[in-house]
Order: C-alpha cells, then sequence, then structure tokens
C-alpha cells in the first residue's frame, strides 16, 4: 500500500465537505421552513442559493484534481444538522426558536469555515492557484454568513428568546 501524502488528505477531505454540503442543502430547506422571523427564513434561503454554487465550486476543484466528484460521510455534521433538527422539533412555536436554529446554523457556518480553510491552505501547498481562488471564494461566503447570522441573532432572535 503507498503512502498517503497531503494530496490524498486533501482529496478525503474535499469528499467530506462535498458530503456535507449536499446535507446542508437540505438543513437550510428546513430551517427556512421552521423559521418564524422572515429576515431568518430569508438569510436561510440565501445561504441555499449561495451552497449550490459552492457544491459548483467543489466540483471544479474535483476537478482540477482529476476526480469524479464524491462524498464521503461525514458523522460530524450529521451530528452538528441532527442537533439543528432536534432545536426545529422541541422549540416549535417558541419564542426561542430562531435563537436556537441561528446557534445551529452557526455550528454548521463553523465546520464549514474550519474544512475550506484548510482546503485552502492544502491547496496552497499543493500549488493548486485555481483551487486555491475557488476555495477561498466559499471560505469568504461562510465567514460573511456567519456574521450576518450573528446580526440577525443580535437584532432581534436572542431579544425575542430572553423576553419569553
Amino acid at each position: 500500500m503507498a503512502e498517503k501524502k497531503l494530496e490524498d488528505l486533501f482529496h478525503e477531505t474535499l469528499k467530506d465537505i462535498y458530503y456535507a454540503e449536499r446535507k446542508i442543502l437540505k438543513g437550510l430547506q428546513k430551517m427556512a421552513r421552521g423559521a418564524q422571523d422572515e429576515k431568518l427564513k430569508a438569510a436561510f434561503e440565501k445561504h441555499r442559493d449561495e451552497t449550490e454554487t459552492q457544491m459548483e465550486r467543489l466540483q471544479q476543484v474535483f476537478e482540477i484534481l482529476g476526480k469524479r466528484a464524491q462524498g464521503k460521510t461525514c458523522p460530524a455534521i450529521d451530528g452538528i444538522l441532527e442537533e439543528g433538527e432536534e432545536i426545529l422539533e422541541e422549540f416549535k412555536k417558541s419564542p426561542a426558536l430562531d435563537a436556537g436554529l441561528v446557534s445551529a446554523a452557526q455550528a454548521v457556518e463553523h465546520y464549514e469555515i474550519a474544512r475550506y480553510g484548510t482546503l485552502k491552505r492544502w491547496a496552497e501547498e499543493l500549488g493548486m492557484r485555481d483551487a486555491v481562488k475557488l476555495l477561498d471564494q466559499t471560505l469568504s461566503e461562510e465567514k460573511r454568513t456567519d456574521e450576518d447570522l450573528t446580526k440577525l441573532a443580535d437584532a432581534a432572535a436572542n431579544q425575542k428568546a430572553k423576553a419569553a
């Protein structure tokens, strides 16, 4: 068996985030339907659209690698999304629902930021300039989404949950 190298690790992590993005896409649809605040619903819908574009970028990175785009089961994202579904169920019609959904969405964002940051760095190490650009675009979007979620939480969701 050949020794595993950074390119192998990069490919495995790419499969991980590809799987994660597909699952996140479904999760965002559920969260958008469950959100009470219209601005939060809109934020989830916007991120759903961004996620579709991000998946296209991932497919391009697979092409750069000369590999077929495919996912690999990621227990971490499965667990994070399961927590979000629990919040949807346990806090349904509660004033705290939106605050919980923001929290769950930010857990997803932080996972994505960690993965894309690592992939970008490894792509730099591997001299994959085109992949670096694609991964950096997505990383920037994920960071911006996290900031937007914080603003939504501070502007309304947390106060509504606290006042109830």
